[in-house]
């Protein structure tokens, strides 16, 4: 097991393009995750690459959010990421965790959670 609690923490390739890209290209978060991949938000399941785009890019909208990684745990093949978030939302900022699940270079699943 890896911790990482440095203010930049180290981040697998595939979950540092997601968090680089997740509030400015919602089709560049999508292909960072497998075709078949799901994401679990908000009581929501987004399953495929569309979806995965389609549910980005509505997040973005609404919530006009930034996120800033704190903490990163990676187990081998599980990455959690403890981030702050913050937008336009009640109770900003929050920190969430963002649990990966990747396989190669592409994500599988990711669950959001407080």
């Amino acid at each position: 097991m890896h911790t990482n609690t440095s203010s930049r923490p180290r981040l697998l390739g595939p979950v540092a393009s997601f968090f680089a890209h997740q509030t400015t290209d919602p089709e560049a978060v999508a292909r960072c995750f497998t075709e078949d991949a799901v994401v679990l938000d908000e009581g929501r399941q987004h399953r495929g690459r569309a979806a995965i785009a389609a549910w980005n890019a509505r997040s973005v909208a609404e919530y006009r959010f930034t996120t800033e990684p704190l903490a990163a745990e990676t187990t081998s093949e599980r990455t959690t990421v403890t981030a702050l978030v913050r937008g336009s939302f009640p109770g900003s900022p929050v920190q969430l965790r963002y649990r990966f699940a990747v396989r190669g270079e592409l994500i599988t699943r990711l669950e959001i959670a407080p």
